[in-house]
């Protein structure tokens, strides 16, 4: 059978797969529109009122947190790769734990909008505000990179469009959709999107696992053997043979390999706690307890979806095979809802798919409203005009909505240049950045009273500039037939993920900085962001030092 054929029987149909999308738009959209009836000043447009409670901020971090890269991505790593596809989220979920117990709690009390306003406290503003908004702006760009991809993969899925102008006219119409999102509803209406959507992945994700477990009489071994089989028939060159039920399928083999995934792993670990978007989503909440209770709620979900994709992940390789998993429209991207037809045909296809490309849409409204609250707020109102007091709340929103406009066509265009990546791989990298140049500064500002202004300039850049330069010249972006540009080979750097060398830098930099400058910080200021940041108290002032 023909690759052709292969995505022609897999497709379903493409009438009723849009029509169930559209519907859930209009829905979402009706939401935003209601949702943004009170958006006039910066508090509301950034952080929703602060009104939202740790169980709907939980769901909504879940929303945020659960993108294209979980359900697409890493159900098609699991299914072609196997084990070491669920390496992915291991890292996913174990994150989690160092954004609760160093960052949740202490983040929402100093902070007020965004990160920078953490960083500013006890530092010098102007210098620290351009490295924060700078970095924020870079990750959320990576992150949009990795969503965009997933949205034309999973369209050409769903209208069998093969084309790479017909991809990138998709990637297109989602990022208009992102962009109207944000512009309507602000941090409200998108969060209620992401509820919206979380309830639905994570129903959609649980009924596919049953509907699997239910194929092979509730026996997971059963599952497994059969994937094991199906991959052992499959004909596609270097999945043949392939023991999907051991180590090493795609990290295994040689020692850069074997690098390769601990640097990985140090990205995915570490960079939870440093992505812009979900550090947001702290303010949302009225207090630190609520923020504690968010993260626990997130858990608790985030972890049942990530067994779920072990399921769909071993499920796809048994019904569907790696074979049509491959050949379809979508790649790899594609294993998720080409299982959901298999197990339901034209209906549960449309709503998966439905449910996925919501997904990528709730994500990266997330992402957008974040880089553009960054910018109004800390680039535009404390930088270009210098914390002008006659810069109203009403004037950062217009500027705020005017970067998401900006925002938007950057990432349409950056999604076409990455279309047919594995997003899984792609946030991997938006990850790793947020891993070396956020975490670092975030750790040390609040738990090293010694830690300086020059110690967070260093960290911040140096983490950022390293981590870009090497994913520039990694495998990752030439020389491979899975790079972005396949066709020159300019990397010189091993790895794939700069992770391993770029996290301990930014560490490294930040402490030589802050011991190489005489600079000390006010020990009265010190002191109340530490009890700011343990108790709360004063956590609704501005933080303009």
């Amino acid at each position: 059978m023909t690759t052709t054929l292969l995505a022609a029987e897999t497709v379903g149909n493409p009438v009723a797969n849009i029509g169930i999308f559209a519907a859930f738009v209009v829905v979402t959209m009706i939401v935003v529109v209601k949702a943004s009836k009170r958006n006039a000043t910066a508090d509301e447009f950034f952080t929703g009122g602060r009104s939202f409670t740790g169980p709907q901020n939980g769901i909504a971090i879940a929303g945020d947190y659960l993108s294209a890269a979980s359900f697409l991505g890493i159900a098609g790593a699991i299914a072609v790769y196997g084990y070491d596809g669920f390496l992915y989220s291991i890292g996913f979920l174990v994150a989690w734990l160092v954004a609760l117990l160093l960052v949740a709690e202490l983040l929402r009390n100093t902070g007020r909008f965004t990160m920078a306003d953490v960083l500013s406290f006890r530092l010098r503003q102007r210098p620290v505000r351009m490295a924060a908004a700078t970095s924020t702006l870079t990750v959320s760009l990576f992150y949009l990179l990795a969503q965009m991809a997933g949205a034309g993969g999973l369209v050409a899925l769903l209208l069998d469009v093969k084309s790479r102008g017909g991809q990138s006219l998709v990637i297109a119409v989602v990022g208009i959709l992102m962009i109207v999102y944000v512009l309507v509803g602000g941090m409200k209406g998108t969060t209620w999107v992401q509820i919206i959507k979380a309830c639905l992945l994570i129903a959609g994700a649980g009924l596919m696992t049953v509907m699997v477990l239910a194929k092979f009489g509730l026996n997971f071994s059963d599952i497994l053997g059969s994937a094991q089989t199906a991959v052992s028939e499959a004909t596609t060159k270097g999945v043949a043979g392939r023991d999907v039920l051991a180590p090493g399928a795609q990290y295994g083999g040689s020692t850069t390999s074997q690098i390769n995934f601990i640097s990985l792993a140090l990205a995915l670990v570490l960079g939870t706690a440093g992505l812009p978007h979900v550090l947001m989503r702290f303010y949302t909440v009225p207090t630190a307890k609520e923020a504690r209770r968010s993260v626990v709620w997130a858990i608790a979900l985030i972890g049942a979806f990530y067994l779920f994709t072990l399921v769909l992940g071993y499920g796809a390789a048994a019904l569907v095979g790696p074979d049509r998993i491959l050949a379809a429209a979508g790649g790899v991207n594609s294993a998720a809802p080409l299982l959901a037809f298999e197990l339901g045909g034209v209906i549960l296809l449309g709503v998966i798919s439905a449910v996925a490309f919501a997904t990528i849409l709730a994500v990266v409204a997330g992402l957008t409203i974040t880089a553009s609250a960054s910018f109004a707020h800390d680039i535009y109102a404390n930088l270009v005009r210098h914390g002008d007091r006659k810069v109203t709340e009403q004037e950062q929103v217009r500027v705020s909505r005017i970067t998401a406009v900006v925002l938007g066509v950057l990432a349409i265009g950056l999604g076409i240049l990455a279309n047919g990546q594995n997003v899984a791989f792609l946030v991997a990298l938006a990850f790793a950045i947020a891993a070396a140049a956020n975490l670092p500064t975030i750790i040390f500002s609040l738990y090293w009273a010694r830690f300086n202004t020059r110690g967070a300039l260093w960290s911040m850049y140096g983490g950022l500039i390293s981590t870009l330069v090497l994913i520039v010249f990694s495998p990752a972006v030439s020389g491979a037939k899975t790079a972005m540009i396949p066709s020159v080979d300019f990397a010189w750097f091993p790895l794939a993920n700069p992770g391993i060398v770029s996290i301990p830098l930014a560490f490294i930099l930040g402490v030589v900085g802050t011991l190489a400058s005489s600079e000390r910080g006010d020990p009265a200021i010190n002191a109340e962001m530490e009890v700011r940041s343990l108790t709360g108290v004063g956590a609704e002032k501005a933080v303009n030092h």
